[in-house]
């Protein structure tokens, strides 16, 4: 049984694994080493391990209350992760722009008027920028709230609308191509959002920053190297950071978006663009709700937990160093030592709602590792007054847990699955319908 940690502010002590169910055993043909390091799937192989109380202050002292969390201990959590996993960013450049090159098309067979913006960081117009997608829908009498995703593909590969803008997309060989029309990873019907009275908005990461080694140079982070340096210091901003700092500047244009209340704008990403929306809701409060979709090590799991991918598998140095701040790569045989863990960053959200959705088969992003940190989070919502999974039971597939904190977990593999949209819209309506 693994070691209970306890919320002295709540006089709590959760003993989790002795009260949340398994999931299904892993099937033995799972790679059990991935890059050199060995993978655990045996749930009596996890170990024992003290969790972050996101209650207690570097001080020593417990939060007691609603503004000594807002105001001292959710920023120093805040920059816990900043120098020790995702990287410090900087803030809004001061010579951005935003060029509507389309202000309101008719689309989705007349269900949608469209716009589209291109957000340039920089005064140099052939430097980084990101195109951003709108639709909101048609004949819309006020402001509406909207879901901003994250996408592994280029806007015109993500919707089938043959106005977008074609856009390029990073190739195998590592350089920009021309994007090709419907051909995205996650490819998206928003028909349902539209017709419940949501906007729907998209940008490509790629358009931010390259998601492989070695794609510093062509990034928006080398607009921000200081002189003289080919990388960033260790405590600056990795991938992920540079893509939620995107979102942020895709936020910012919404603000003047009179067509969008930006009162209620969600986020939403799926795998490392999970993490990406978890840290972009954990840094920006102006996003009013998180969907991550099977953001596992790095994102909504627990890392202390040796389950499935580890920090060592993410920050070996032929795999995903470059998503994180060098930083991290110092807790991947220390897990131990990294003063946090998804529990905090879980409970960075409160008191905004926050949807973690998953799969039964998705053993390498650990399904129960993100359980346990929303249930380890909810204390911190409950002090601010909202309420958290509410049980230390880990619910069966299909079987949802929707309060300010949700869990989904699908019966099936990595990603979101069409009938997932349901769930999400369930849960939107919820926290985003009537304002907040």
């Amino acid at each position: 049984m693994r070691t209970p940690f306890c919320f002295a502010a709540f006089a709590i002590c959760f003993a989790l694994e002795a009260q949340t169910q398994n999931p299904p055993p892993a099937p033995a043909s799972l790679p059990r080493v991935t890059a050199g390091i060995p993978v655990n799937y045996d749930e009596a192989l996890v170990g024992t391990y003290q969790l972050p109380d996101p209650l207690k202050m570097a001080n020593g002292k417990q939060v007691r209350d609603a503004r000594t969390w807002t105001e001292k201990r959710r920023p120093e959590i805040v920059r816990l992760f900043e120098e020790n996993q995702y990287g410090r960013s900087p803030a809004r450049p001061a010579d951005m722009t935003f060029d509507v090159f389309d202000t309101g098309t008719p689309a989705m067979d007349g269900k949608a008027i469209r716009k589209q913006v291109t957000i340039y960081f920089s005064k140099d117009k052939n430097g980084p920028k990101e195109d951003l997608v709108v639709y909101v829908p048609a004949g819309a009498s006020k402001p509406v709230p909207l879901l901003l995703c994250i996408d592994f593909s280029p806007n015109a590969g993500t919707f089938d609308d043959a106005g977008i803008k074609l856009g390029e997309i990073w190739n195998r060989d590592h350089k920009r191509v021309p994007a090709e029309r419907g051909s995205g990873m996650f490819h998206m019907k928003i028909d349902n959002l539209l017709a419940a009275g949501y906007g729907v908005a998209a940008i490509y990461y790629g358009d931010i920053e390259p998601d492989f080694l070695g794609g510093l140079p062509f990034g928006v982070r080398a607009l921000y190297l200081k002189p003289g340096k080919t990388e960033p210091a260790p405590d600056e901003w990795g991938a992920i950071a540079a893509w939620g700092w995107g979102m942020s500047r895709a936020m910012d244009y919404l603000e003047t978006d009179k067509a969008v209340d930006p009162r209620r704008v969600g986020i939403y990403g799926v795998s490392r663009l999970g993490k990406t929306v978890m840290w972009a809701g954990a840094r920006d409060t102006r996003f009013a709700l998180v969907i991550a979709s099977c953001s596992g090590e790095g994102g909504a799991a627990l890392s202390r937990r040796n389950y499935g991918e580890t920090i060592a598998h993410l920050t070996a140095p032929d795999r995903f160093p470059y998503q994180f701040c060098a930083n991290y790569a110092r807790y991947a045989a220390h897990v131990d030592q990294l003063p946090v863990d998804a529990n905090m960053l879980v409970a960075l959200m409160a008191p905004r709602p926050v949807l973690l959705q998953t799969g039964t088969t998705d053993y390498w992003s650990d399904p129960k590792g993100e359980f346990l940190a929303a249930v380890a989070a909810e204390p911190v919502f409950r002090l601010l007054g909202k309420q958290g999974l509410g049980t230390s039971q880990m619910p069966a597939a299909g079987q949802p847990i929707f309060h300010t904190i949700g869990y989904y977990m699908h019966d099936g593999p990595h990603g979101t699955m069409p009938g997932d949209w349901k769930y999400f819209l369930e849960f939107m309506d919820m926290h985003l319908k009537g304002g907040q």
